[in-house]
């Protein structure tokens, strides 16, 4: 299983990145999938899950109504659309898959997320 993220970089406040994570070696519809973020000396942080058909997705309050995760089966990726960014977003965007071939929408915890990408850059600075 192979999760290579693109899409990272550097931008103003206020601006925008939409991230992509590209999945192989898996049955990608099987599984829900999320967004982490990771800071220098900070804990994971959990951004958003959406879950296997792509219909059901939930997000942290601190990226609430500015950050989107969308899924294309077809095309094996996870997006995620992020709007009005805050230099307090500036990390490593880590796309992570759920452990369980499952329907369901799961709440996050790291050890359900154990497979994952090595990550973009994301920068926000005037």
């Amino acid at each position: 299983v192979q999760l290579v993220e693109s899409g990272g970089g550097s931008v103003q406040p206020g601006g925008s990145l939409r991230l992509s994570c590209v999945a192989s070696g898996l049955a990608f519809s099987n599984y829900a999938m999320a967004w982490v973020r990771q800071t220098p000396g900070k804990e994971l942080e959990w951004v958003s899950t959406i879950n296997r058909a792509g219909d059901s997705v939930y997000c942290a309050d601190s990226v609430n109504e500015r950050f989107t995760i969308a899924r294309d089966n077809d095309k094996n990726t996870v997006y995620l659309q992020m709007n009005s960014l805050k230099p307090g977003d500036a990390a490593v965007y880590i796309c992570t898959k759920y452990v369980f071939a499952s329907s369901e929408l799961p709440i996050f915890r790291a050890a359900d997320f154990p497979k994952r990408g090595q990550g973009t850059q994301v920068t926000v600075s005037s």
